[in-house]
């Protein structure tokens, strides 16, 4: 990974991981709770969120819509949402911009695999983000409100899904934010300490990868799950009837 580009690229080392800087003043801690906060609270969210919760709609409306009502049913829902979700999410994007606005990468001079996926880590983790806001907006502040009316949930995805150009965007959110979870795992590990040695960290990618491959595999049979149904209600009738299994 490439936080900077020396002006000798014969001095530089094609493979390995830079350490976590020492930084000035609180920049070490802020790295290290960024470093953190992407595999918890923030990537076990999107991993519970793509894998567990959305893939419930490969069995249908009803089933999705029971995963939201047990969702929204949770004690202090809110406040697991402000702190346990946007708040780490704004700090963990944030505090990327940051670091990618003080990086430095050179993929024409120097275009080696380090330059290359530093430069696509940040690049995903900028589209994840923009969709997350976008489908957090959409899904949670407009229209009918899924805490009240879960049945509706699965309607309401598909109205965007049955639009060419959100279906884009979700599927590129989706493979975006599932290769930042992914490569930031093997970030996490090898800054981390946990691989020592070129060999483990070159091994536990290959699991990383696979991991990538999983997460992205259940979001895709799950957006294909909501386009293969027709159109489901998003009135609170309609949702009623589909929580109550009338709707197919």
């Amino acid at each position: 990974m490439a936080t900077a580009v020396s002006p000798n690229p014969k001095t530089e080392h094609t493979s390995g991981v830079a350490p976590l800087r020492a930084g000035q003043g609180h920049e070490f801690l802020l790295r290290r709770l960024h470093s953190l906060s992407g595999i918890i609270p923030v990537g076990a969210f999107l991993f519970e969120h793509i894998v567990v919760s959305n893939a419930q709609a490969i069995n249908g409306p009803s089933a999705y819509a029971s995963q939201v009502r047990f969702l929204g049913s949770l004690p202090f829902v809110l406040a697991l949402e402000i702190f346990g979700i946007w708040l780490p999410i704004l700090f963990h994007a944030g505090y990327g911009f940051y670091i990618w606005y003080r990086g430095q990468s050179n993929l024409i001079n120097y275009p080696w695999m380090g330059n290359w996926m530093y430069s696509l880590q940040r690049w995903t983790g900028g589209i994840a983000f923009a969709y997350i806001i976008w489908h957090t907006y959409t899904m949670r502040f407009t229209g009918v409100d899924l805490h009240d009316h879960p049945g509706a949930s699965f309607g309401k995805v598909q109205l965007e899904l049955f639009n060419p150009a959100y279906f884009a965007f979700y599927v590129i959110g989706l493979l975006s934010a599932s290769w930042h979870f992914a490569y930031g795992i093997w970030l996490f590990a090898a800054k981390w300490g946990i691989t020592i040695g070129e060999r483990a960290r070159q091994r536990f990618l290959y699991v990383c990868m696979a991991l990538f491959l999983l997460i992205s595999g259940v979001g895709l049979a799950s957006i294909t799950s909501f386009r293969s149904h027709p159109q489901q209600p998003t009135d609170p009738a309609g949702a009623a009837a589909v929580e109550h299994s009338q709707v197919k």
